[in-house]
């Protein structure tokens, strides 16, 4: 996966990384056992300070999206599903309160907002019914 960064965006950069990995993640692009590129490394590429990025993998480490293996590097983590269905299916139901509260105020029709809904689905890589 190629990082990229706007410098001139209002969203910080160690968060612009943040999304590139879970969006990776949610697509499929970044699989369980991924080595990311180490921080000097991706610090380098992108042409920004190596505590940015540590921030960015700092924060994921925490979330559970990646895990650290000394002298070995940085590694997106297997997903633990350690929420209960009941809290999964709230928190979901608070995402999803945000985003259709963003589709009024933006003047989206509910069909409007199925179809895009629909066709951005197909872009993610979603688990199974059976396997959840």
């Amino acid at each position: 996966m190629q990082f990229q960064c706007d410098p001139t965006s209002r969203i910080p950069i160690y968060r612009q990384l943040i999304e590139q990995v879970r969006r990776g993640i949610a697509r499929g692009s970044l699989r369980p056992g991924v080595r990311l590129p180490s921080v000097r490394v991706l610090s380098r590429e992108l042409v920004v300070n190596p505590n940015t990025v540590a921030r960015a993998y700092t924060e994921l480490e925490r979330e559970g999206m990646l895990h650290t293996r000394q002298g070995l590097g940085v590694f997106i983590a297997e997903p633990h599903a350690d929420l209960t269905a009941a809290a999964r299916r709230e928190r979901l139901a608070a995402a999803l309160d945000r985003f259709l509260t963003e589709a009024v105020h933006l003047g989206f029709s509910a069909d409007e907002v199925s179809a895009a809904v629909s066709m951005q689905i197909k872009r993610f890589h979603f688990v199974e019914a059976n396997e959840s």
